[in-house]
């Protein structure tokens, strides 16, 4: 038996006053962007100096063409959507695992969402699974580099190439990452990025929406500005030609999300070493699985998961309860730990009640494949994914996120991991 718990009152493995960073962090530089934008007086528009930069520098950043700059990751999804000339009755793949926005930015425009299982050592869509699920009004594919972690990306656009499918990167949780030396967001048709404040790229709210096609950027582009065609330098016909939305972004979000991208690759590296060390300490710990990274790609974490293995300890006990003792015993040692995302996807009940717009729109149009779509969405259909939801939990709250702590706090939530696994017995009594 080891050291006290602190549940039984013994010492926190994390000291009291651990220096903990919160999230965003915004400097001298930050605040004189934004200021910058107030004193210039150019608040707004679609080609504002700030929102023009931006898009040239991230585009650059990337390594594509163009970038439209957005005010979310989901409008910057449902644009690609639009885009790509998907609508009623369509289907897109995407992954069980995910944001809701990965799969309703597909019902933004009247097409079908269809879910694929994760592969369980990288948590993103498994690429052996997706053949099966692709059928005659399948048009896309969009895979979600999750926690920060590319996919498969060569399996997926071999795949893509064979049936004749758009991709569509979700891009919104991996800013930086690289897959073989390449940026996620430069591999597909198009992609996306969130700039929402939890993001490792920080715009307070915001998106990204990148391609090398000039057709595509004009069309997302329309969808961006209520269905018009509008060019830089001309005025305004006020023809709509398309379904558009009101998805522009604005000044200051732009110049504060241009200050953040020159420390993005800083706090990337942060994030990398980080969970590089939590990776290689929890390893030693029985009843821990750490998550995986393939040696042909870079792992940024803006999530750190993190799986338990009671069997391995011989603890035969329902996953979810094992895991709430779990975490209850972490937080009292004081290691910031918390759950995301707690179902699979087409669990919610969005998908389940199949509602809708209402009337069971868009499942129920006639442009649908079938009319029973229940059995596509049925609970327990994406077994890998209720698996990790389940038996997993995330190492780091959104506001003290891994890419901007120190070392330190990192020895201390595993340290704290090592006292409630080896006192693991006391934990589940």
């Amino acid at each position: 038996m080891g050291e006290r718990l602190a549940i039984h009152g013994g010492k926190k493995a994390v000291p009291e006053n651990a220096k903990k960073v919160k999230w965003p962090v915004i400097t001298e530089e930050d605040k004189q962007s934004v200021m910058g934008v107030l004193e210039r007086g150019v608040l707004f528009g679609p080609y504002a100096p700030e929102v023009v930069a931006l898009q040239e520098e991230f585009a650059k950043y990337v390594g594509t063409k163009y970038c439209i700059a957005t005010n979310s990751g989901t409008a910057a999804l449902h644009m690609a959507i639009a885009a790509a000339d998907i609508g009623p009755g369509d289907e897109v793949i995407t992954s069980a695992f995910s944001f809701l926005a990965s799969a309703t930015c597909i019902l933004h425009h009247n097409a079908l969402p269809v879910f694929v299982d994760i592969d369980p050592a990288t948590y993103n869509i498994d690429v052996n699974k997706i053949e099966e699920k692709i059928t005659e009004k399948t048009k896309a594919i969009i895979p979600v580099h999750i926690h920060g972690l590319p996919c498969d990306m060569d399996r997926i656009q071999e795949i893509a190439k064979k049936h004749n499918l758009a991709v569509i990167e979700d891009a919104c949780q991996s800013h930086g990452a690289l897959y073989k030396g390449k940026k996620t967001g430069s591999m597909g048709e198009m992609a996306t990025f969130s700039l929402n404040s939890t993001k490792n790229l920080v715009g307070g709210e915001g998106g990204l929406f990148v391609t090398n096609s000039e057709e595509l950027r004009a069309k997302a582009n329309m969808t961006r500005m209520f269905g018009e065609f509008v060019k830089e330098g001309e005025g305004r016909s006020y023809k709509a030609y398309t379904m558009g939305w009101m998805y522009r972004t604005q000044e200051m979000a732009a110049a504060l999300t241009r200050s953040q991208l020159r420390r993005l690759d800083h706090y990337n590296g942060i994030s990398q070493r980080n969970g590089d060390y939590l990776t290689k300490t929890l390893s030693g710990i029985k009843g821990l699985i750490p998550p995986a990274t393939p040696s042909d790609r870079t792992h940024i974490y803006h999530k750190y998961r993190v799986v338990l293995d009671p069997k391995a300890l011989g603890i035969n006990m329902e996953p979810v309860k094992f895991r709430d003792l779990v975490m209850n015993a972490l937080k009292a040692e004081g290691v910031d730990i918390v759950l995301w995302q707690l179902f699979p996807l087409p669990e919610n009940p969005l998908f389940q009640n199949i509602e809708g717009y209402g009337k069971g729109c868009p499942w129920l149009c006639p442009h649908s494949r079938k009319a029973d779509w229940k059995a596509e969405y049925a609970p327990n259909a994406y077994p890998a994914t209720k698996k990790l939801v389940e038996n997993s939990v995330v190492v780091c709250s959104e506001p003290y996120p891994p890419y901007c702590q120190e070392m330190e706090l990192m020895e201390h939530y595993a340290e704290g991991f090592r006292k409630v696994f080896e006192n693991i017995g006391e934990v589940v009594e």
